[in-house]
C-alpha cells in the first residue's frame, strides 16, 4: 500500500448528505476530497432499459436483510440521481414523536420551526417547486379523481423536476436521461467541484483509524467498474476531519468495522434503523368503472391504461397527516410508479388467500399491467431495525456483480408498525374499492421481508446519549472530529419522502461543522451562498453567521 494522502476534509458518500458538506467546506477553503463507491454517470449514459450492465444495474444498490430490504443509490450523486425527486417538508408533529423509545426522539433544538430557514436554503440550491395540475401525470389524476370520489382531498407533490424539459418517460428512478431532474449533478456537486473538490467514484471506504496528530485515516478499496465483486486497488487518505455519509444502509457498518481500530463506538450505532415506515398497494383498476364512476374518458375508449405514462410520484392524499391523530396512524398515501422486475413479482393478486407469485390469479393480474397504480405507504414505525456484525468488505456480501448483495440488517416489525401499515392498507383500499373502481392488495413482505428506499435512522441525532449515535451537531459521540449528514441522522420515519429533510438537516449541520473544523487546525469558513445550477459556487461567499465568515 502507498503512503497516505493527505487532506483537511474526507467525504464518503456523494449523496444529499456528502455533497452539502463537500460544497459548504471547499467553499470555505478547506481541501475535500469526496470517496463514492459507486460509477460517475450522466444523462447521456443512463440507459432506458432493464438489462444486466446498463446503468439501470450499475446505479442502484439493492441489499437484502433479514426482515428488511433495503433499494439505495450506488453512484456518484448517490439517492439524488435515482430517486423521484419528490420534495416535501416533514409534518410539523413529525419532530415531537416518541416512538418506541417513549420520549421525544429528536433533539429538543430542532423542530419544524427551527428547521424551515435550512429547507428554504435546499429550495434555492435544487431548486423545488410544487407542481400545479397541468403537470399531474395521468395515473396522479386518476389517483385525485378516486380520493375526491371518496372524499379526500390530493395535492401535487412539490418536486425538483424542470417540468418543461420532463419527457414523460418515467424512467426517472434509473436516472434522467433528458436532465430534468435536478439531481446533486447539477448543484452542490459542481459547485464543490469549482471550488476544489475531486470526486473518485468507484472507491468503496471500509474503515477508519487514528493518526498520531490526531486526525483520522480512511481506508479504501477500489472497485471494478463492471464486477462491484472484484477489487482492483485501494489506499489510505488522512483526514483532519471526516464527514460520514455513504447511507443508513452503509454509515453503520463502515462505523463498526471501524470499531477495533477507533476504539467503542456508540450504543445506537446500526440500531433504531428506520423504514420510513414504507409499504406498496397495488391497485387494478375497472376501465368500465373509471369511466362510469369517475367520468375519466381517453383515446380509444380506454378511460385509464396509463400505468408507464407520466414520472414517478405527482400527487398524494396527506388527510391521515393530522398531528392530533394517535401516533402510528398518521401516514401519507401517495400515488407512485414503480418499474417492473421485482415489483412485478411482489406485487399480490388482489383477493388471493396466499402470496401469488405465480399462477392463474397472478397471470391474470399481469395481463392487465396497464391499469395498475401503485400506492406508496409512509407510516410511523418504531425503529426496529438492527445491524449485526458487518461483512468483510462493503455494507453488503455481493451476490451478483452489480446491484444485489445480503446485507447485515435485522428488522422484526413491533405491533406498533403493523397496526400503522394495517390502516394505512385499510386507508387504500377504502378509497380505490368504493363502487368497484379497482382490486387492491399490498405487496408482500414474503420474499424480501419489508422493503424501503428511504433507509433512516441507523446513527441517529438525538439529544440522550443511551438512544442517539450522534449529537445534536450530528457529531460522533465520543470521536471528535466525524461527522455524519445522511439519512442515517434522521431520528426517525418521518410519514413524507425524506430527501428534503436529509438535506435540511445537512444544511444546519455545517456551521458547527465548519466551527469544529477550525478547531482542528483547518483554514476554512462559512457563509457560501445556496448554489443554483452549475455556477453558483463560483461567485464567492457571503456573510450568513458571525464568528464564522471569513475575515
Amino acid at each position: 500500500m502507498s503512503a497516505a494522502e493527505q487532506t483537511d476534509v474526507l467525504v464518503i458518500g456523494s449523496g444529499f448528505g456528502g455533497a452539502i458538506a463537500a460544497y459548504h467546506l471547499a467553499a470555505g477553503g478547506a481541501k475535500v476530497e469526496v470517496l463514492e463507491r459507486g460509477p460517475w454517470l450522466e444523462g447521456k449514459d443512463f440507459d432506458q432499459d432493464y438489462l444486466l450492465g446498463s446503468s439501470y444495474t450499475k446505479v442502484f444498490d439493492f441489499v437484502a436483510g433479514d426482515g428488511m430490504s433495503l433499494l439505495g443509490g450506488n453512484c456518484v450523486g448517490g439517492g439524488s440521481v435515482v430517486y423521484f425527486a419528490a420534495l416535501p417538508r416533514a409534518p410539523r408533529f413529525v419532530f415531537e414523536r416518541h416512538g418506541g423509545i417513549g420520549r421525544r426522539m429528536w433533539p429538543a433544538m430542532i423542530d419544524r420551526d427551527a428547521l424551515d430557514p435550512w429547507y428554504d436554503r435546499v429550495a434555492e440550491a435544487i431548486p423545488a417547486r410544487t407542481q400545479d395540475w397541468n403537470d399531474v401525470s395521468y395515473p396522479g389524476g386518476l389517483w385525485a379523481a378516486a380520493c375526491a370520489h371518496a372524499g379526500h382531498t390530493a395535492n401535487p407533490v412539490p418536486v425538483g423536476i424542470d417540468t418543461a424539459t420532463c419527457t414523460n418517460c418515467n424512467w426517472m428512478m434509473a436516472g434522467c436521461r433528458f436532465d430534468a431532474k435536478r439531481s446533486l449533478l447539477f448543484n452542490y456537486l459542481p459547485a464543490a467541484i469549482a471550488h476544489g473538490t475531486r470526486i473518485r467514484p468507484l472507491h468503496e471506504v471500509q474503515y477508519l483509524s487514528r493518526t498520531d496528530d490526531g486526525g483520522y485515516r480512511v481506508h479504501y478499496n477500489v472497485i471494478d467498474d463492471e464486477d462491484y465483486r472484484v477489487t482492483v486497488g485501494g489506499g489510505v487518505i488522512d483526514a483532519k476531519l471526516v464527514i460520514v455519509a455513504a447511507g443508513a444502509g452503509a454509515t453503520p457498518v463502515i462505523l463498526q468495522r471501524s470499531e477495533p481500530h477507533l476504539g467503542s463506538m456508540p450504543h445506537a450505532v446500526g440500531r433504531y434503523f428506520s423504514g420510513n415506515g414504507e409499504r406498496l398497494n397495488t391497485a387494478v383498476f375497472d376501465e368500465d368503472r373509471v369511466r362510469d364512476v369517475l367520468g375519466l374518458t381517453g383515446p380509444g375508449g380506454r378511460p385509464y391504461g396509463a400505468f408507464q405514462v407520466g414520472k414517478g410520484p405527482t400527487v398524494a392524499c396527506w388527510d391521515y397527516l393530522d398531528g392530533s391523530r394517535p401516533e402510528y396512524s398518521r401516514f401519507s398515501l401517495e400515488q407512485l410508479y414503480f418499474p417492473p422486475g421485482l415489483g412485478t413479482i411482489l406485487a399480490q393478486a388482489p383477493g388471493a388467500d396466499a402470496p401469488t407469485f405465480f399462477g392463474v390469479e397472478k397471470k391474470k393480474m399481469l395481463d392487465q399491467w396497464r391499469n395498475w397504480l401503485i400506492i406508496f405507504q409512509m407510516t410511523e414505525d418504531d425503529n426496529e431495525g438492527v445491524f449485526g456484525p458487518p461483512p468483510p468488505t462493503g455494507n453488503a456480501v455481493r451476490i451478483s456483480q452489480q446491484m444485489l448483495g445480503r446485507g447485515p440488517l435485522r428488522y422484526n416489525p413491533t405491533p406498533n408498525t403493523l397496526r400503522g401499515w394495517a390502516e394505512a392498507d385499510a386507508a387504500c383500499k377504502d378509497i380505490l374499492e368504493r363502487d368497484g373502481l379497482a382490486k387492491v392488495a399490498p405487496w408482500t413482505n414474503d420474499l424480501v421481508g419489508a422493503y424501503t428506499v428511504h433507509p433512516l435512522a441507523s446513527c441517529r441525532i438525538g439529544d440522550d446519549p443511551a438512544t442517539s449515535a450522534l449529537d445534536d451537531r450530528h457529531e460522533l459521540r465520543g470521536h471528535p472530529g466525524i461527522f455524519v449528514t445522511d439519512g442515517s441522522a434522521v431520528p426517525g420515519a418521518l410519514t413524507v419522502n425524506p430527501a428534503m429533510t436529509i438535506a435540511a438537516l445537512a444544511e444546519r449541520a455545517m456551521p458547527g461543522i465548519v466551527e469544529a473544523a477550525r478547531r482542528r487546525g483547518i483554514e476554512v469558513s462559512y457563509g457560501a451562498p445556496a448554489p443554483d445550477g452549475s455556477t453558483a459556487g463560483r461567485r464567492g461567499v457571503r456573510d450568513l453567521l458571525p464568528g464564522l465568515v471569513r475575515g
